[in-house]
């Protein structure tokens, strides 16, 4: 018998929060389950039994042979449930399109404001944190690192971390895979920062703007399609289908988006589309290895740091390889 830990996404309204519980399994099996879907905002109480069917394990870094088990939320007729949104992914899927998140994201502590905030330093000013080293320019990076090594114990492909422009505020990135595999590795990099965090009492929060005046959170989004690898005409033309679209991608990334997205704090005008090569206050940014080589991919700088990463790959698969609204 080995321990399994069951994880899936809930149907709270602002964004989809994670839930997991634990049972013994069979080495050779990893079996459907229930739950109480009344008791997570995605049923009735009265017929709240709603169905866990696995779709991706992951090493349990906390567990000595123990696994994580992702699962999808299915209804009692096998239905996929209205919170699904790997479903909806799954549909859409290229291969040839890969996706590689940059999450940010800022440690809370007791007081629900930010945890740099509560050692006492006055921080009046950004500067000294991004990428930073040493006291009181970067906190808790014994925790971060943490984070990071079970996520590679996981088996996630990560990209690499770094302390972002705000006190307390890191970042870890993704490496790229398809869309299902990329999005199910940073839900469960997500998890994987609740648990290493949850036992020091601080929160690893996904808000867009957790205090003002500071540069707020985001999930920054890289992507390409097989073309943009190969061509310039391919960058031009994913740019193109995206530049009309932008409303339609605003709508699925990320509650209170707007509190970040001011045209301040390296952010650009929500209201607007804007691409630039190198600048970091637009829609779309074009790397400077891209602008050279003229091909490779592209990042979308608008998602916030609380998106549902199925619903930004559906959303931009759709956009740039099927071209539907």
């Amino acid at each position: 018998m080995r321990v399994a830990e069951y994880v899936w996404l809930d149907g709270a309204e602002d964004r989809p929060r994670l839930r997991s519980k634990t049972r013994m399994i069979g080495w050779d099996e990893i079996p459907e389950w229930s739950y109480d879907g009344g008791s997570t905002y995605q049923a009735d109480v009265h017929n709240s039994d709603l169905i866990l069917l696995p779709v991706r394990t992951y090493n349990d870094p906390f567990r000595e042979r123990g696994i994580i088990v992702l699962c999808e939320v299915l209804n009692q007729d096998r239905t996929p449930h209205s919170t699904n949104h790997r479903h909806e992914l799954r549909q859409v899927c290229d291969l040839d399109v890969w996706f590689g998140f940059e999450q940010e994201y800022t440690l809370l502590g007791l007081s629900r404001k930010p945890a740099a905030f509560e050692v006492g330093a006055n921080f009046r000013e950004q500067g000294p944190f991004y990428c930073g080293v040493g006291a009181y320019n970067v906190f808790h990076r014994d925790l971060v690192e943490k984070h990071f090594q079970a996520c590679i114990t996981a088996g996630i492909s990560m990209h690499g971390y770094n302390a972002e422009v705000m006190p307390g505020q890191w970042e870890f990135q993704t490496a790229p895979k398809d869309a299902v595999v990329a999005s199910d590795d940073l839900w469960v990099a997500r998890y994987l920062l609740d648990r290493v965090f949850e036992s020091a009492n601080l929160r690893a929060s996904l808000h867009p703007k957790p205090a003002d005046g500071w540069n707020g959170a985001g999930c920054h989004t890289n992507f390409s399609t097989k073309k943009m690898r190969q061509s310039w005409e391919g960058i031009e033309e994913a740019i193109q289908r995206l530049s009309s679209r932008h409303e339609a991608h605003m709508k699925v990334y990320g509650t209170d988006n707007h509190l970040r997205m001011t045209g301040d704090c390296e952010t650009s005008d929500p209201s607007e589309f804007s691409v630039g090569s190198t600048d970091r206050a637009c829609s779309i940014r074009i790397p400077v290895t891209v602008a050279n080589k003229k091909c490779g991919y592209l990042e979308d700088r608008r998602p916030a740091a609380n998106i549902d990463p199925y619903q930004v790959c559906t959303r931009i698969t759709k956009s740039i390889v099927l071209d539907e609204d």
